[in-house]
């Protein structure tokens, strides 16, 4: 699980982090739950849920 995992980063360390997270979810067969506001991760996610008011508002398999 990771809260914000890009939150004070900058775009390039941001990108190596949700990288590292990627591979290593992948080398074990683990999954990532990540909550986040960064729209940047959305290309490396394989499902995005969307939550308005504690209500989900939206849930895409990418």
């Amino acid at each position: 699980m990771a809260d914000e995992p890009t939150a004070a980063l900058d775009s390039h360390s941001g990108h190596a982090v949700i990288e590292l997270l990627r591979n290593l979810a992948k080398e074990h067969g683990h999954t990532v739950l990540m909550v986040t506001h960064d729209p940047r991760i959305i290309d490396v996610a394989d499902r995005v849920t969307y939550l308005e008011d504690g209500m989900i508002k939206g849930d895409h398999r990418l």
